[in-house]
């Protein structure tokens, strides 16, 4: 019997980078989509004409439809959540209820239903959070490696930067500003953001699949860059004469991003490509490590940055 993964917010950009990736690959009999978008479901639907696909409607809010959804499922990718920071900011309460309340119910469905792996994405913004969205995702980590109980079901967390082209990055924005000839908008030149594809963020959660090990946090070791950076790099790329404007800090914004606060890397190990961040204190380190975040990885040369975001296929379709 083949394996069947399911994908909460499975309409978002990493579901479908999955969706994408599963066609090519034998390792999935089945894979279901969870979301409320009915809309996003049906363009996927289209999008990929595969019999191996199946759509579920639901909110993770709702435990009873999520513990459904989970029958059989063998793997689940939980990427279901609300990301945007202003808008969480303003809406609290309703980021309680999907980033923790919800996530709580796909892992006791996991849970209950003997699901083998269980892989939840988190972000570089539960590190010292200062943002509604951050303080739940963080609060999600806690809930993923203190699921202990379980016997049949393998619970760990990926911590992503920013992932470029998706829905929380700032290149979508950058793209339309500059394609409609409007000026750039940067709330500060000198912020710096982890640079991620999608597909690198896959892999990382394929790590955590084929760990042996539980309530372990995986983080991807990425470059970064400045924003004043990406936004001339774009601007060259597509030979844009549009100004950048500094416009100031939106609600809950930081300079920089933290993957690895100071006290985690204390138990933490390196691994080629990624760190794990283990949920013990009985790492013995040569050293103790600085915290790893977005201003001391290594920053992108220009040069580079061109070549990556060239590299991207939202980006190649216009040049």
């Amino acid at each position: 019997m083949g394996k069947t993964l399911l994908i909460t917010g499975g309409t978002g950009s990493f579901g479908n980078a999955v969706a994408k990736q599963s066609l090519k690959s034998k390792k999935y009999s089945e894979i279901r989509i969870f979301s409320r978008d009915e809309s996003k479901q049906e363009k996927m639907r289209f999008k990929f004409k595969d019999s191996k696909f199946s759509f579920y409607l639901g909110d993770i809010r709702d435990l009873d439809r999520i513990k459904k959804v989970c029958t059989g499922v063998t793997h689940i990718f939980h990427a279901a959540a609300l990301k945007q920071v202003p808008s969480c900011e303003f809406s609290v309460w309703e980021t309680i209820k999907t980033n923790i309340v919800g996530s709580k119910n796909v892992i006791d469905a996991a849970i209950s239903n003997n699901v083998q792996n269980l892989t939840m994405l988190s972000t570089d913004k539960s590190v010292y959070p200062i943002n509604a969205m951050g303080m739940t995702k963080a609060l999600m980590e806690k809930l993923a490696i203190s699921a202990s109980f379980p016997k049949n079901t393998k619970i760990n967390c990926v911590r992503y930067g920013n992932v470029m082209h998706t829905r929380g990055s700032v290149i979508p924005l950058f793209l339309e500003q500059i394609l409609n000839k409007k000026d750039i908008t940067l709330t500060n030149p000198k912020m710096t953001r982890f640079m991620m594809k999608i597909d690198e963020s896959i892999k990382l959660v394929e790590e955590s699949i084929n760990s042996k090990k539980s309530n372990e946090i995986f983080v991807k070791k990425s470059p970064a860059t400045d924003m004043y950076s990406l936004a001339s790099a774009l601007k060259e790329i597509l030979n844009s004469k549009s100004k950048i404007l500094t416009v100031g800090i939106r609600p809950g914004e930081k300079i920089y991003e933290t993957l690895i606060n100071y006290e985690e890397m204390n138990r933490t190990i390196s691994r080629p490509g990624h760190f794990v961040i283990k949920n013990a204190n009985n790492i013995k380190q040569k050293k103790l490590l600085k915290e790893y975040n977005s201003n001391n990885t290594e920053q992108l040369r220009m040069k580079d940055l061109i070549v990556l975001l060239k590299s991207l296929p939202e980006i190649k379709k216009l040049i």
